[in-house]
């Protein structure tokens, strides 16, 4: 291992990518602790202290941004409006044709949906920065200190024209880190999107370690650590696993060339919807709370019965009906988001067209239907697993009182392996191809 790191050093391309990986890394962390224009920012520091977690939305989007949500940063949105404009884009293509066409025109149709993306990011990134000041103007940005008078008090000038400049510097900053993921992409190592994500996720670990070891004493601390490192082993485990189906390619004579004749596989892995399932999930769950909290009583009135009942149901996650919920629309958005994916229609005739087949399989729609059999089997343990994992931080929570932004669980250690993995295996190519020699063994 050390003489494999010796190598990343003695090479200088591959030290330049990843010295340079590292700077735009360094700018991304700065700017989280940059706040924004007409910030008060010893409030939000004081609220910070006092509020132990966040729920819902503003958790998966305060863990995507490496805490900069709550801190009212320049860098505040992070990275979560290019996420979900991705997904839209995505999802998109099944509802407009003209975007599935322009997905099978090669790189040049999608450069244009990556161009399309960018604008999407921009839009979303205007409509979360507007409602994060609304939120912050009205006092509800930290709910468990809502009575602490600092907290209504976050934001030092209520102009329209101040209002303007703080939306306008969040959306800049989202726009920025979309170019710094992007130049990580060009000139660094590995993707840079999923890069900032994994930065921004690991940058929560210490503190989120170090309150359980605070509040649970060393003891529990030790436990829980073994567990997440048992945890983190499993889904290491679970993101490698595939079910690798066999394909033969008929020899076929081109001139006097010979073509085809080899056997292949397609990988299909057991988690192939990847954490976008506990994003839809967390952002539905979050639309109740959401509902609930624009329909507060005056003072002096009495809550309605529905609003008082979504609050003691789905504002806190140690709710066993919130986790039930939770497990249910992870499972369902698995099976929805695979089958957006993956279209083994599609798969089935561009194996026919070129001379493939599953063996013992026709071509064709018997080759499709096996294929969805094989898909609609493999996903089951994969969504729950899915499920299984996301529960992670919420049964730690309950049981241990940790910070709902649990690092051994749900979409942050799903994040963490799959991009770590990913980075290793780019880095491991790129000395394979100088050294004959890798980084993995």
């Amino acid at each position: 291992m050390f003489r494999a790191i010796g190598r990343i050093i003695k090479t200088p391309d591959l030290r330049r990518k990843i010295g340079f990986t590292l700077g735009i890394v360094a700018i991304f962390r700065l700017g989280s602790f940059i706040p924004a224009p007409f910030v008060d920012y010893q409030n939000v520091q004081l609220c910070l202290q006092g509020n132990e977690s966040t729920t819902g939305l503003y958790q998966l989007v305060n863990l995507f941004s490496g805490g900069a949500l709550l801190q009212l940063s320049i860098f505040a949105l992070g990275i979560m409006p290019y996420i979900t404009a991705s997904i839209i884009t995505q999802l998109l293509r099944v509802v407009i044709p003209h975007f599935e066409a322009l997905y099978k025109e090669g790189q040049a149709g999608q450069a244009k949906l990556t161009q399309y993306t960018r604008y999407l990011t921009i839009a979303l990134a205007i409509l979360q920065s507007t409602t994060l000041i609304t939120v912050a103007r009205a006092g509800a940005l930290f709910p468990t200190t809502s009575g602490v008078p600092q907290c209504s008090q976050l934001i030092t000038n209520d102009s329209w024209y101040a209002i303007l400049l703080m939306v306008i510097t969040m959306t800049a900053g989202t726009g920025l880190i979309m170019w710094l993921g992007e130049l990580i992409t060009e000139r660094g190592i590995g993707n840079g999107m999923s890069l900032l994500i994994f930065v921004s996720i690991a940058a929560t670990f210490p503190s989120a370690l170090w309150g359980i070891a605070l509040a649970q004493g060393a003891e529990i601390f030790i436990i829980v650590l073994a567990l997440g490192l048992l945890v983190m082993a499993a889904v290491v485990f679970v993101e490698q696993s595939q079910r690798r189906v066999p394909v033969q390619y008929a020899k076929r004579m081109v001139g006097r060339r010979t073509f085809g004749g080899n056997n292949t596989y397609i990988p299909i892995k057991v988690n192939m919807a990847g954490v976008v399932p506990v994003i839809f999930a967390s952002s539905l769950l979050y639309l109740p709370a959401l509902i609930a909290q624009f329909n507060q009583p005056a003072a002096g009135e009495t809550a309605p019965e529905w609003v008082v009942w979504i609050q003691n149901n789905f504002v806190s996650g140690d709710n066993v009906l919130y986790m039930v919920v939770y497990f249910l629309l992870i499972v369902g958005f698995t099976y929805f988001y695979v089958a957006i994916t993956f279209n083994p229609e599609d798969v089935a005739d561009n194996m026919k067209k070129y001379g493939g087949f599953i063996p013992g399989i026709r071509a064709g729609r018997p080759t499709a239907e096996y294929l969805d059999y094989v898909l609609t089997r493999i996903t089951l343990p994969g969504s729950l697993y899915l499920g299984l994992v996301a529960l992670i931080p919420l049964i730690a929570f309950a049981a241990v009182g940790a910070n709902q932004n649990f690092p051994f669980g749900g979409a942050s250690i799903l994040i963490i392996v799959g991009v770590g993995l990913e980075t290793v295996k780019q880095i491991d190519a790129q000395l394979q191809q100088r050294h004959y020699e890798g980084l993995l063994k």
